[in-house]
């Protein structure tokens, strides 16, 4: 054997668990109040977009002859999270009228907990394994 193979984790599913309940929370939000739905929808794709974006930047390389390659790309995939959130909110505050303020940080911040648990959650399954 020349060696086992490590799998990639499957941060993906995070992500898409925090789009399907983000969408879900938006969908009925919209039968309350529009201005709601679009400030939870827009603060939500600012933590698991630039998220995502860091996962696939840190996660597509594998093997210990990648190190190099790997803390480059963690570097470059957190400094791109840090960048694309902050133009996020920019953008949201700048171009979007009326917003509830309160609804996108609160949107943002439960994302922010859902990646947490969820990736507390992967490394311990991988850690039981």
């Amino acid at each position: 054997m020349a060696g086992a193979e490590i799998k990639r984790p499957p941060v993906y599913r995070i992500s898409t668990f925090q789009l399907l309940i983000l969408l879900g929370v938006s969908l009925i939000l919209l039968a309350l109040r529009i201005e709601w739905a679009y400030s939870v929808l827009c603060g939500g794709l600012i933590a698991v977009l630039p998220q995502a974006y860091f996962a696939a930047r840190t996660f597509r390389w594998r093997g210990a002859q990648s190190a190099q390659a790997i803390a480059r790309s963690s570097y470059g995939g957190v400094v791109g999270k840090f960048i694309f959130s902050a133009a996020g909110f920019a953008l949201v505050f700048a171009l979007l009228r009326p917003i509830n303020g309160l609804a996108v940080f609160a949107a943002y911040l439960t994302m922010l907990l859902i990646q947490i648990i969820g990736s507390w959650l992967l490394l311990r399954r991988a850690n039981l394994n």
